[in-house]
C-alpha cells in the first residue's frame, strides 16, 4: 500500500556501486568515481554516470533526509531497477571472460 519507490531506485545503484567494488577490487569510492576505472565503451562509462548523476540529483533520491518527499515514481524505479540489472549482468559476463583469459 506504501511503495517505497525511491528506496528502490537508491539500492539499485548502490547495487551497481557495490559490483564494481568488488569487480574492481577497490573497497571505497563512489559509483562515479569506479566507473572511470571499467574496461567498457565511453558511452557506457558516461551513460552509469548519467545515472548515478540522477540519483544524486533528482528530489534527492540518494542523499534524502528521513521522512522527505520526493517525486519518484513507479515507472522511474521500474527503469532504474531494469537497467541497473542488465549493467549488472553485463559487467559480471565481461569481467568473467577477462578473469577467464588471464588465467
Amino acid at each position: 500500500p506504501n511503495p517505497d519507490y525511491k528506496n528502490s531506485i537508491k539500492e539499485s545503484i548502490l547495487g551497481l556501486e557495490s559490483l564494481l567494488k568488488i569487480i574492481l577490487n577497490t573497497p571505497k569510492g563512489t559509483l562515479g568515481e569506479l566507473v572511470n576505472k571499467l574496461s567498457v565503451h565511453p558511452a557506457l562509462k558516461e551513460a552509469l554516470k548519467k545515472l548515478y548523476g540522477w540519483t544524486s540529483d533528482e528530489d534527492g533520491i540518494r542523499h534524502a533526509k528521513p521522512g522527505e518527499k520526493t517525486t519518484s515514481s513507479e515507472e522511474e524505479a521500474r527503469f532504474l531497477l531494469v537497467i541497473s540489472s542488465a549493467f549488472v549482468n553485463y559487467i559480471i559476463s565481461k569481467y568473467e571472460k577477462q578473469l577467464t583469459k588471464e588465467n
